[in-house]
């Protein structure tokens, strides 16, 4: 046992058979369905273990003689041993893979709770903040974020020309100034604003980016009024519309239309932060500090993987979970259940769609009884605009075959309760699960569903992100769109309708959406992130998130 501990090796299938209660009498079988290896990788693992101080095994000769097993060590306790000594010796994301050991729940806890003391705000030769990180960023290329978590990240990366406030105000980014006419935008760029490669942002680089996005599939229905874009002298950009374009400049507010270069397989921005490293176990932003705008407070922002059985915690070093810290809510968007009713099935039937809606309607407030963050909405998907409806109830009509109806991971538990609903009305559905990837790129659920469960978060200004809700080509509503004249119509009009009066056109098409059952409000959610209290200036901005780049903390004295 003393050279297993010596080279500090753990063995997770050990922990497991520990922790099975395997002792005495046994088969080498059972042995091998409890680690889940074949007869002889049992035999090879036992004999190791056996070598190594940790039991004996003895093996049963002959037909009917059972094998007899003992242990010396309590291997548990060992390992939390040796855990705890990795934790201090060893970077956290090395560490945090032996979480996903099988501990006995009372270990477990006890581990998890000296881990988490090493994440929040450390101040040591810089100030870091440590965030747990559940699931790997899918990417930090300004056109390729469809998720919330990479949306976030890019938010911290890269700069846009302009951005759109949650009042509709515009504020200068990389452009000081601006000009715009009903056919043309003239935008002035600032003077030495850096990239993080050291080299110092052109007008083409607005050019090149912007022509990027105008021919992505995903936004080029955006970008169709655009018929030119081009420079017309150093740091000075010219976007052309001969037949108008009133959302020119919260287009340009977009996320995605952040301002980038590549430069040897890399993608590069001119935001606060830049990319340090981003591994399988962890992503690091650095401060940039030649960042045109004012410098981040923190240094490094590390978010480190970590298993779900974490809470998103910003705690600060050596807090426990229970002292120091509060929590900040924000909203973390809505969802919606969309009908197909392009598709050649009984959902194409408004009765059909109807009677599912007043279902929904019913037994849409015991949605808060799935997860306490989300509450009902039974008015719409824009806040402080949107009005509450109620819906007539109707008789169950015939169907000639399930419905079909498919979800991806972040709506499983919604979409059950949404499953028992119908079948216990009589209304038979089958489920099944997509990817995230696919829900979202593909149109596995757009396209092979009769309805599907759809959650949204808007990033920072609610009217235009709901018209980029509708007409980006990754839209859940893309195919009702390209199906519906009235929809496609209506759409059409805020090419010419001043962006001030889009809330009115916005209630239209949801009115419609509502009472054709097409496209019906499900639920609220919101977020909660306790913070250390020792972290100053926490504020929400794009999605619900923190901006990062205005965290501090007091120095220590």
């Amino acid at each position: 046992m003393s050279t297993f501990i010596r080279n500090e090796n753990m063995d997770h299938y050990l922990l497991r058979l520990w922790n099975s209660g395997a002792v005495g009498e046994v088969k080498v079988q059972q042995l091998a369905e409890i680690l889940n290896l074949s007869s002889k990788q049992t035999r090879r693992k036992l004999n190791q273990w056996q070598e190594d101080g940790w039991l004996t095994f003895q093996a049963g000769i002959g037909r009917g003689n059972e094998s007899k097993l003992k242990w010396y060590t309590d291997v548990e306790s060992v390992y939390e041993q040796l855990f705890l000594s990795k934790l201090e010796k060893y970077s956290i994301e090395q560490v945090s893979k032996l979480l996903l050991y099988e501990w006995s729940l009372g270990t477990k806890q006890r581990l998890m709770s000296r881990f988490q003391t090493k994440f929040g705000f450390h101040q040591e030769e810089q100030d870091r903040l440590i965030i747990p990180r559940f699931y790997r960023f899918l990417t930090y290329h300004p056109l390729k974020a469809a998720d919330v978590h990479s949306a976030n990240l890019i938010a911290n990366i890269y700069n846009r020309v302009v951005a759109l406030e949650e009042d509709n105000t515009i504020i200068p980014e990389l452009a000081h100034s601006w000009e715009v006419t009903d056919k043309k935008l003239t935008l002035y760029l600032r003077k030495d604003v850096s990239f993080h490669d050291g080299s110092i942002l052109k007008a083409e680089d607005v050019v090149q980016s912007f022509s990027r996005m105008k021919q992505d599939e995903i936004y080029a229905e955006l970008w169709k009024p655009i018929t030119k874009i081009y420079s017309s002298a150093p740091l000075i950009v010219e976007i052309e519309f001969p037949n108008g374009c009133t959302y020119i400049l919260p287009l340009l507010s977009m996320i995605t239309a952040s301002i980038y270069k590549e430069s040897n397989g890399q993608v590069i921005g001119t935001g606060s932060f830049y990319m340090g490293e981003n591994t399988e176990e962890k992503t690091i932003l650095r401060a940039f500090k030649q960042y045109y705008g004012e410098r981040p407070l923190l240094d490094t922002v590390e978010f480190i993987q970590v298993s779900r059985e974490f809470g998103n915690v910003y705690y600060g070093a050596h807090e426990s979970k229970e002292v120091g810290t509060f929590e900040v809510e924000s909203d973390s968007g809505f969802g919606i259940v969309v009908m197909n009713s392009n598709r050649q099935t009984d959902i194409a039937r408004k009765e059909v769609r109807d009677y599912i809606h007043m279902l929904i309607d019913e037994n849409r407030s015991q949605i808060s009884t799935i997860n306490a963050l989300i509450s009902e909405n039974c008015s719409g998907c824009l806040i402080g605009f949107s009005k509450p409806y109620s819906v007539p109830k109707i008789a169950k009509p015939s169907l000639s075959k399930p419905l079909q109806m498919k979800y991806t991971g972040y709506a499983k538990d919604v979409s059950i309760w949404l499953k028992n609903i119908l079948e216990r009305a009589g209304i038979k559905v089958e489920l099944e699960e997509v990817s995230f990837h696919n829900a979202v790129y593909d149109d596995h659920l757009k396209v092979n569903a009769d309805l599907f469960i759809h959650g949204e978060i808007f990033e920072l200004n609610q009217s235009f992100s709901y018209f980029t809700f509708m007409k980006n080509n990754i839209s859940p509503l893309r195919k009702l769109i390209q199906t519906d004249p009235y929809l496609q119509n209506s759409i059409q009009a805020y090419i010419q309708l001043p962006f001030e009066q889009w809330i009115d056109q916005h209630l239209k098409i949801e009115d419609y959406l509502i009472t054709n059952s097409l496209c019906i409000p499900l639920y609220y959610s919101k977020r909660q992130i306790p913070f250390s209290i020792n972290l100053m200036n926490i504020k929400m901005k794009h999605f619900g998130y923190v901006d990062l780049s205005k965290i501090w903390m007091k120095p220590k004295y």
